[in-house]
């Protein structure tokens, strides 16, 4: 038994040399490989072991890009240079202030030059880096900071109100304010030494915020990459290449933001981002700072297509590569749009926080069937399983599987998502097609993913039932041609009382995040119900 197993450990080894010089490979062929004086990668080296991977990534673009803007928001450019220097200066400031390795950095921000001073600055600190959703309601924000703990808060201005007395026992710091004050990043770095801030004893670690079997929102946790695999899943199938320009309209919290706003530093590319989301922003933008790349998720790509050819008039788009889409489905329809309009430049990725990456779907792919996300990207198992585990054939349905070096290590609260050996679930139900390009059939569950969010019907159904005017509510999603899906609230009203549309959606934003707002909102006088007393929502579907 124990030869049979180092004969197995032997036979792998050869086969991950063999994977990481593929994956350097494409590396190399990005641009991302070139050479360096001797000394200048001593010095990378030496960044990467004091800081680890995420904060030492900052140091090794300033060695390498020097005065290359590495991102540029509403206030300007901020160099390569100018951002592992702040970043410095802000990590001395908060170890002057007591936050100590390992400690938590809660970050409440939104698309800006302070996303990256917060989230790098605390890598530089060996700290573990909590991403809160800007779209969140007071109530979420509290129970989740709370149950993640937040040694040091960072947070947009516009959302002190609804953070009101929470505690940050290390202090809580504005990144963006209309006003200086001595609480703001600026105050901090301005007044800090930008020396290399000592080694930390524990290496970053992020934690993005995803949702569990209830809706309550939870933390997945992931550790620095110690593999290229993650890099070369992309690089295999999509042609980013260094030193370009990728304009970001996905939120930096997500994973897909997240992702790129690290590998735009490594690439020497400079970012483009902005507090808020606007349609008309991002194709202008795209136009005057001759983007490469765009990164969004389907219900943005969707509002931009909306617009309509007056908009993109006058607008020079020929610098652009590569439009790259995740986070929820994107839909045959949407997608034959996009090709429409921009050419064979659109690739839609397939994953999520836990799994990480599975597929990515080409524009090859997507000319023949638009409706796919692609085959499986190097280093990712993709499996098809029934309900016992076993592997379903081409074109029968079953719950996917994943497996890759990078998944998450299970959520802050201890549990996990379903696992066969070495696969994941990835929550959704699909197939494959004779070719082997997967396809999304639903959930595994009765979550929806509405915008490229996930809203669980049971959390706002528990929520509606609680109003005084309510006496019975069923929540569900259908689906929907601009956001993939909606959510639909069908209410039956109690006697005595009067309930409108309006009241329901505004008592659903009082309480819960935005995105979890029912778009449909309707009233009947009783529920339909089988024999046992189940809601039968296929009946309210068709309503």
């Amino acid at each position: 038994m124990k030869l049979a197993k180092v004969a197995t450990l032997a036979a792998a080894v050869p086969r991950r040399v063999l994977d990481e010089t593929y994956y350097a490979a494409l590396a190399v062929r990005a641009g991302l490989v070139t050479p360096e004086r001797p000394d200048r990668l001593a010095r990378m080296g030496v960044a990467v072991l004091r800081s680890g991977m995420i904060g030492g990534l900052v140091s090794v673009g300033a060695l390498r890009y020097r005065d290359r803007a590495a991102l540029i928001d509403e206030r300007g450019p901020v160099t390569f240079r100018e951002l592992d220097d702040r970043t410095s200066a802000l990590a001395n400031a908060w170890r002057a202030r007591g936050l100590r390795d390992g400690e938590t950095v809660a970050v409440l921000v939104r698309n800006h030059r302070g996303f990256h001073y917060a989230v790098f600055a605390a890598a530089k600190c060996g700290a573990r880096i909590l991403l809160l959703n800007t779209d969140f309601a007071g109530p979420q924000l509290r129970e989740v900071v709370g149950r993640e703990g937040a040694d040091l808060l960072v947070y947009d201005e516009e959302y002190t109100e609804i953070l009101g007395d929470l505690d940050a026992p290390r202090g809580r710091y504005r990144a963006w304010a209309e006003e200086p004050g001595v609480d703001t990043l600026d105050n901090l770095i301005a007044g800090a030494a930008r020396t290399t801030p000592k080694r930390p004893t524990t290496t970053a670690k992020i934690i993005l915020l995803t949702s569990g079997t209830t809706g309550t929102p939870k933390g997945a946790s992931r550790s620095e990459p110690t593999s290229l695999a993650p890099l070369g899943a992309i690089l295999d199938k999509v042609p980013f290449r260094a030193r370009e320009v990728i304009e970001c309209a996905a939120p930096l919290f997500h994973t897909l933001g997240f992702a790129f706003s690290t590998l735009a530093l490594g690439f020497g590319s400079t970012l483009v981002i902005r507090r808020r989301f606007d349609p008309q922003a991002v194709l202008d933008s795209m136009d005057r700072h001759r983007a490469t790349a765009v990164i969004a998720v389907p219900v943005m790509l969707r509002r931009i297509i909306d617009l309509g050819p007056d908009a993109r008039a006058g607008h020079d788009f020929s610098a652009l590569r590569i439009i790259f889409v995740a986070g929820s489905q994107l839909g045959a329809d949407l997608c034959t749009k996009v090709l429409d309009v921009f050419g064979p430049v659109l690739y839609n990725l397939y994953g999520s926080t836990e799994v990480a990456y599975a597929t990515i779907a080409t524009p090859a792919d997507l000319a023949v069937e638009p409706g796919c996300v692609g085959s499986p990207v190097p280093s990712a198992t993709v499996r098809i399983l029934d309900e016992n585990g076993a592997e379903l054939p081409a074109g029968e349905t079953g719950r996917i599987f994943v497996g890759n070096t990078y998944q998450f290590e299970g959520y802050t609260d201890g549990r996990d998502k379903d696992r066969i050996g070495t696969l994941m679930s990835s929550g959704d139900v699909g197939h494959f097609d004779s070719a082997g390009r997967l396809f999304i059939d639903g959930r595994d569950d009765d979550m929806i993913v509405s915008g490229g969010e996930n809203v669980f019907p049971g959390e706002v159904e528990e929520l509606l039932a609680a109003h005084p005017a309510v006496a019975e509510v069923s929540a569900f999603g259908v689906d929907d041609d601009r956001y993939g899906q909606r959510l639909r609230a069908v209410i039956v009203v109690r006697d005595g009382h009067t309930l409108a549309e309006d009241d329901v959606r505004a008592h659903v934003k009082e309480h819960l995040a935005r995105f979890k707002v029912p778009r449909d909102v309707l009233f009947v006088d009783e529920l339909p119900r089988n024999p046992t007393g189940k809601v039968l929502k296929r009946e309210l579907r068709e309503l």
